[in-house]
Formats: structure tokens, sequence, C-alpha cells
């Protein structure tokens, strides 16, 4: 009986070691392969091209979500840059100011039947944090170039793609190139603060004019490199959906009075706030290897090395442990769920003195398939009726639901696809979940394919310089980028297929 047993033991495991290493075998790359594109004199005479991009960062276009007007000499300043730095394009493209200081331009196209595309990026930046300023290696509104790289807030979000996308057009004019469809530029003003003085007016705008896109390319997701665990190759991540956005307020009522005669523990303002707090923490949304995550998992599992690999092809068996590697790092662990942010936290103004209120934001990332409703239902919950009495909760304006998930079956992705992977040869391709915002989500309505994609390459270490300190970017990879609008624009023009 026991050898019985011991040998339906031993089967049911070799029945499982087949069954995966089958499932691994069969899992077989989705990477396509396209000729690798022709070289561009970009390759050789970047410099230049560093230089537009120095002065461009030397304007302080920093945008404030109350005063439209800030810096507004700034923004004209770079309007003039673009202006003298791009004789052809401001020739042969339409200009439009939109909201005061958005920029809108219209190449027509030689097809007035076929849909246009519209390519965004934004002129605006963030302020340096105080305090940080002394620990840049080059003066963050110098626009330094040194050491093979352009230093400076903006470098990488996101002048290198306004000055790349320039950049593609001026070369594509001087060949003599005409698009087959219309292409639209969209440069918002006000991208850093929610975009409703740029973006969103121009969607408006376009609307108005009865416009539907073929697709939209926003800033967003990037080449990586040794980021993924387990993956030896660069990866470029074109984000397809993108997450939502609300910050809810918590507010605790308590009795003021005298340090000297705290109340009872938990029941202060501090107290029950902080209580409320700490619940909310505990209890994060689930998270769930699906949707955007698993069809990203899916396209890298055949590339991964060793038991990453197996693990990813085999989702069905090692997901548990998959999902928990994942949720232990903030980049993964953000794709897989609706995130909890504590951001804000006031409270009191002296030593002695107990407060009578005190108040916190947390800002919550909401995956696609999650709603504002069900968080604030959540955040409810959370807290539990133990608050009732003491704490209010609000959902602060601003907020948005997550966009929907591009297909990556179509036509436009494909376009995406083939560009990078005749560019970049040696660079998987795959699609992604953007955890931030971008001015993309005020188009929704007039295209079912948006992405959001640059070809800016980050490493680990890089990533922290992304509205942090020593922004930068290098100026091979700045040649890159402008090679990749001057190929995408190509590509769009040469695919007779529409989306579907």
């Amino acid at each position: 009986m026991l050898k019985k047993a011991v040998l339906a033991v031993l089967l049911l495991i070799a029945a499982l070691i087949a069954a995966v290493a089958f499932n691994t075998w069969r899992q077989s790359s989705r990477q396509v392969n396209v000729p690798q594109a022709p070289p561009l004199a970009v390759d050789t005479d970047t410099d230049a091209a560093a230089g537009r991009l120095a002065a461009a960062i030397r304007l302080k276009t920093i945008s404030s979500a109350d005063d439209p007007g800030l810096n507004a000499d700034q923004f004209t300043g770079l309007h003039a840059h673009l202006q003298a730095s791009y004789p052809r394009a401001h020739a042969a493209l339409k200009r439009e100011i939109v909201g005061d200081l958005t920029l809108l331009y219209t190449w027509p196209g030689t097809d007035a039947a076929a849909p246009p595309v519209l390519l965004l990026a934004h002129q605006d930046v963030v302020p340096i944090a105080p305090g940080t300023q002394a620990q840049w290696s080059a003066d963050p509104f110098a626009g330094e170039i040194k050491e093979g790289f352009v230093w400076g807030r903006g470098a990488w979000d996101n002048k290198a793609n306004l000055i790349s996308q320039m950049e593609a057009v001026e070369m594509l004019l001087t060949e003599g190139f005409k698009p087959r469809q219309t292409i639209f530029i969209a440069m918002g003003a006000d991208e850093e603060v929610g975009g409703l003085r740029g973006a969103k007016k121009v969607a408006e705008l376009l609307a108005s004019r009865g416009i539907k896109l073929e697709f939209v390319l926003d800033e967003g997701l990037l080449i990586t490199e040794g980021i993924l665990k387990g993956l030896s190759k660069p990866v470029a991540l074109i984000g397809i959906a993108e997450k939502g956005y609300l910050s809810v307020e918590m507010h605790a009522h308590g009795t003021p009075g005298h340090s000297s005669m705290p109340p009872p523990a938990g029941t202060g303002a501090i107290g029950a706030l902080s209580a409320a707090l700490a619940r909310l923490e505990d209890k994060q949304m689930p998270a769930h290897i699906r949707g955007v995550a698993q069809e990203m998992f899916d396209t890298i599992a055949p590339e991964m090395d060793g038991f990453g690999r197996v693990a990813l092809s085999n989702l069905w068996l090692f997901g548990p442990l998959v999902q928990r590697q994942l949720e232990g790092a903030a980049s993964t662990n953000a794709m897989l769920r609706t995130t909890t942010a504590p951001t804000i936290l006031q409270a009191g103004n002296k030593d002695n003195v107990i407060p009578g209120e005190a108040k916190a934001t947390v800002n919550f990332r909401l995956l696609p398939g999650d709603t504002q409703d069900s968080v604030m239902e959540h955040v409810r919950d959370a807290v539990g009726p133990q608050a009732e009495g003491r704490l209010e909760v609000k959902a602060l304006a601003g907020g948005s639901e997550p966009s929907a998930v591009s297909p990556t079956a179509s036509d436009s992705y494909q376009l995406l696809n083939r560009t990078l992977r005749s560019l970049f040869p040696d660079t998987l391709v795959a699609p992604s979940l953007m955890i931030a915002a971008t001015d993309s989500r005020h188009f929704t309505g007039l295209s079912d394919h948006i992405y959001r994609f640059s070809p800016v390459r980050a490493k680990s270490e890089d990533l922290s310089r992304f509205h942090g300190t020593n922004e930068r970017v290098s100026i091979a990879n700045l040649g890159e980028l402008i090679r990749f609008y001057v190929q995408l624009m190509r590509n769009a023009s040469a695919q007779s297929g529409t989306n579907s």
C-alpha cells in the first residue's frame, strides 16, 4: 500500500514537471523580425540638436495650477527658440496657440481620407525640490553639456521629446518628405499640473472640428536596461493603458486642550487620524497578475533566463510566488494594484497644545478595473466604524478614472512595435501599464489607440532622476529619439492598413 502511494506521488510529480517543461518550451518568442532601418544623418550630427535642447532647458518653463501666467515669458521664449531653430517646420506646418501657451502644429497629409495621428510632448517642467540644488552635478537650468550628456530640468521630462519631434520634422522636410495622413503635434504648457488649460483644450478643439485620430503617442514608458531581473536584454515598454488618479482627504476632529492633560489614546484628532492612516496602509487594495500586467509577462516570458522563464510561463503554478516577489519592489507592485500613498499631513502649531483638527491627504493610482467609487468604498471600509464621528473622508477634485486598454493587435501598436524593432534590433518590445498620468488621457474621446512611450534609455539608477536630482539625457540617446520619430512618421505614411 505504501509503495503504491509513493509511486502515485512520484508519478504526480513527474507529470507536473513534464507539464511545466512542456508549457515553458511551447512559449515561443513574440518578438517580430523586421529589416534594420537605414542610417540617418542625425546618427553623425547630434551635437547641434543637443545644443538646441540645452537652449530649451535654459528657459524656466515651470507651470502652476493656480497661476496660468506664471513664467509666461519663459514659455514665449521657448516658442521663439522653436521658431528660430526650425524654420522649415514653421513654414510648412500650421501653428496655433491654444489656451494662451500651448502649441498645436498641423502638418497636412496628402491623403485627406487617411485618419490623422497625434504626437504629444509638453513644454513645462517641475520645479527643483527645495534644498536639493547643491546636489546637482550641473546647474538645473544652465542647459550644460558635459560628459556626453545634456543636463538639466526637462532634459528627460519632456523637452527631449519636444525637441526630437521638431528635429525629425525639420529633417523630413529637408529631404522633401510629405506625410500621407495629417500629423498633429501638440505641446502642452501645463502637463505637470493636469493639462486642463493645454491638452484638454487641444482635445476639445480637435473634437469641435470633427477629427478622429488613428492613434495618439505621448510620453510614458521607456527602454529599460537591467530593471527586470532575469532579463538580459533591454526592453522597450509601450504603455497601452494609464492608471487613474484620486486624492482623498481625511479630516479628524477632537477636543483641543493642554498637552499636560491628553485625551485617551486614539481619541484625539492626531491619534484618530494616525490610527486611520495605519489601517489604510495595512489594508492595501488587492494585487493581481491580470490584464495589462499579464500581457506584459506573457510577452517577455520566452525571453527570460533560467527560472524566471519557467515561472512566468507557468503562472498557473508559480503565480503566488511571482506575485509576492513583484509586490516587494515599488515599480512592479504599482503594476499589480491600485496603490495607496499618504502624501500630506497637517496638524498642530504649538508643542504644548493638543490640536482640535488634523488632516491628511492620501493619493491613489487606480488600476484598470477599479474606479473612484470603488476606492472610496475601500477607504471607508479600511478606516472602519471606530472612526465614525471623529473622521470625515472626502474625494478631492481633479481625479480621473483609469484609461481604457489600447489593443496590441491593432495596426497602430504593431507600427510602433515594428519601428522599434527596426531601430533597436537587440531590444525586446512589450506592452505595459503607465503608472503615472500623462496628457494623453484627455484624448480618449478621439481615439481608441493611445500609447505612451519614448525611447529614453533608463537603468535602475536613472529612475530617481525623473522629477529628481541630476536629470539628464545622453547625446547619443537624443539621436535615437530623433531617429525614432523620423522612422515612425515614415512608417506611418507607408502603412496602408487601418486599426481594427
